[in-house]
C-alpha cells in the first residue's frame, strides 16, 4: 500500500501555495495525500511567524498529528521553523525541522521517515535565502481560483516584522516563466489567478535568473525599472482567454498610477486591492519604519476609488504598537472610518524577537490592545455592510465555485463581494452576470443568473 502524507498550513496564502508545491514532491514519490485529521505516515506542518503564539500553535498541531498516529513522522517547516529551529526541535514528537530553502527539496534531506530519538535540523542562514521556487495552490482544488506565487522575500525594514529574516531578500520569478505557468493554470481550467508573494508590488527587483534591477538608480534617472509588476501584468494580459487576475496584497508605495489605470481599463483585472496601512497615525508609521505618511495613503485610496468603479479595498492595520497612545488609536480609528474602504484585517501587535519594536518603550497593555482590536473589527463589519449595501440592485459578474451549500452556490465578484445564489451547475466556474437583491452581514444574495453567462 502507498504511504500517506497529511499537511497543515498556518498563515498566509503564500504559505498555502508553497504547501501545495511540497505536496507535489510527495505525489511524485508515490504518496497519497490525506486529510490532516486522518491516519498518515508523515505529517508536514508549514508554519508562520506573523500569527500570534506561533510556538503554541505549532505544539497544538503536532499533538493533533500524533493523536491520529503516535508513530507518524512529523516535519515542521516554514517561517517559524526558519527563525526558531532549535525551539521547534525540542517539541515532543517533532522529527525534522526544515528551513525556507530546504522545504522545496524535502526528499534530499530525508533518507527515511522512521522516527528517531533526536530531531534533525536543516536550516540555511538567512543570507542564503536567495533562490526562487515557483508554487501555486487552489481553494479546495476546485479549479476555480489559483494562488500563484511570483515573488518572495522582502527588503523592507519594518520595525515589527521578522519576515525578512524568515524569507530573505526580495526576489522574483522570471517573467517568461510566470507567463508559461500562467498559461498552464488557465489550461487546467482555473478562471481567477491571484498573484501572491511576500511583497508582490516589488516584483522585478531581483529576477530568478539573477538579473538585478537597481530601483534607486532607475528612479534617480527618472526611469521606471525595466521589469516591474505593471510590465508583468501587461505580459500576462496578452494571453487570450476567459480569466481574471487579482493582486493578493500590495504596499501603498508600490501601487502605481500605471497599475490603477490598467485596472480601470482592463476588465480582466479585478477591481479590488488589499493595501496594508498598519496605522492611521503618521507618528506610529515612522516608528514602524513604513514608507509613507497617512496623507500619502489617504491620497492613494481616494485617487484609486475615484478612478475605478465600485473598487473594493481591504486594509491591514496593527493596534497596540509600542508607543501607541489612546489619542494615536483614535486618530487611526477616525482615519479608517472616513476612508472609502471595504473591510479591515485587524492584527493585535505581539512582540517578535529580533525586531526593533521588541525593545521600544511604551508597550501597550494586552487588555488595551484587545479592546482596540475589537473596536476596529466592529468598524470593519460596518464598512463591509456599507460597501455591500452600495452593491444592492447592481449587476455584477461573479465566478461561482463548485461547492453546493444547502442548495446555494457561492462565489466572488471582481471587487471581492461574497455572493450566493440558487445552485445551478451550468454556471459553475463560469463568469455570470447577476443582480444583487439582498444584503446580509457577510454575503449578498443574487438572482438573474441567465444574463450573459460566458
Amino acid at each position: 500500500m502507498s504511504q500517506k502524507v497529511a499537511f497543515h498550513t498556518l498563515g498566509c496564502k503564500l504559505n498555502f501555495s508553497e504547501t501545495s508545491t511540497i505536496g507535489k514532491q510527495f505525489l511524485r514519490k508515490g504518496f497519497d495525500i490525506v486529510d490532516y485529521n486522518d491516519h498518515a505516515d508523515v505529517y508536514v506542518i508549514n508554519t508562520c511567524t506573523v500569527t500570534d503564539n506561533a510556538d503554541k500553535e505549532c505544539r497544538q498541531v503536532v499533538r493533533r498529528a500524533l493523536k491520529n498516529n503516535p508513530n507518524g513522522f512529523v516535519v515542521v517547516t516554514g517561517c517559524y521553523a526558519q527563525l526558531r529551529p532549535e525551539e521547534i526541535a525540542k517539541i515532543d514528537g517533532v522529527d525534522a525541522v526544515l528551513g525556507s530553502n530546504e522545504k522545496f527539496n524535502l526528499f534530499d534531506y530525508m533518507e527515511s521517515f522512521e522516527k528517531k530519538d533526536l530531531s534533525c535540523i536543516h536550516v540555511s542562514p538567512t543570507e542564503k535565502l536567495d533562490s526562487f521556487h515557483s508554487s501555486f495552490s487552489t481553494e479546495a482544488d476546485n479549479r476555480t481560483r489559483a494562488f500563484f506565487k511570483v515573488q518572495d522575500g522582502c527588503d523592507y525594514k519594518c520595525s515589527f516584522c521578522t519576515i525578512p529574516l524568515a524569507r530573505g531578500k526580495s526576489r522574483s520569478a522570471d517573467p517568461e516563466t510566470v507567463v508559461k505557468e500562467f498559461k498552464e493554470l488557465l489550461a487546467a481550467g482555473y478562471k481567477e489567478i491571484i498573484l501572491t508573494g511576500v511583497n508582490v508590488g516589488d516584483y522585478g527587483s531581483v529576477l530568478n535568473h539573477n538579473h538585478t534591477l537597481d530601483h534607486d538608480q532607475d528612479y534617480e534617472q527618472g526611469h521606471e525599472p525595466q521589469i516591474n509588476l505593471y510590465s508583468l501584468l501587461k505580459m500576462m494580459l496578452k494571453v487570450e482567454g476567459d480569466y481574471r487576475i487579482r493582486i493578493s496584497s500590495i504596499e501603498p508605495n508600490l501601487l502605481t498610477d500605471e497599475i490603477l489605470e490598467l485596472t480601470a481599463n482592463e476588465k480582466r483585472m479585478c477591481n479590488h486591492f488589499h493595501i496594508p496601512l498598519q496605522s492611521g497615525s503618521s507618528k506610529i508609521l515612522r516608528m514602524m519604519q513604513r514608507r509613507y505618511r497617512t496623507e500619502d495613503y489617504s491620497d492613494l485610496i481616494r485617487r484609486a476609488a475615484g478612478k475605478i468603479d465600485d473598487l473594493g479595498i481591504g486594509v491591514d492595520v496593527i493596534v497596540g504598537f509600542p508607543g501607541e497612545t489612546e489619542d494615536d488609536f483614535i486618530e487611526t480609528y477616525n482615519f479608517l472610518r472616513d476612508l472609502p474602504i471595504s473591510y479591515l484585517h485587524v492584527f493585535t501587535y505581539s512582540e517578535r524577537p529580533n525586531t526593533k519594536a521588541m525593545d521600544m518603550e511604551g508597550q501597550v497593555d494586552i487588555v488595551e490592545r484587545k479592546k482596540r482590536a475589537n473596536m476596529l473589527r466592529i468598524l470593519s463589519e460596518k464598512k463591509r455592510r456599507e460597501f455591500y449595501e452600495r452593491m444592492k440592485g447592481k449587476k455584477m459578474e461573479v465566478l461561482f465555485e463548485y461547492e453546493n451549500h444547502d442548495g446555494y452556490m457561492k462565489g466572488f465578484s471582481s471587487n471581492y463581494v461574497r455572493i450566493k445564489a440558487l445552485y445551478n451547475s451550468e454556471i459553475i466556474n463560469k463568469f455570470a452576470q447577476v443582480k444583487i437583491t439582498e444584503v446580509d452581514e457577510n454575503i449578498c444574495t443574487a438572482e438573474n443568473l441567465s444574463i450573459n453567462v460566458h
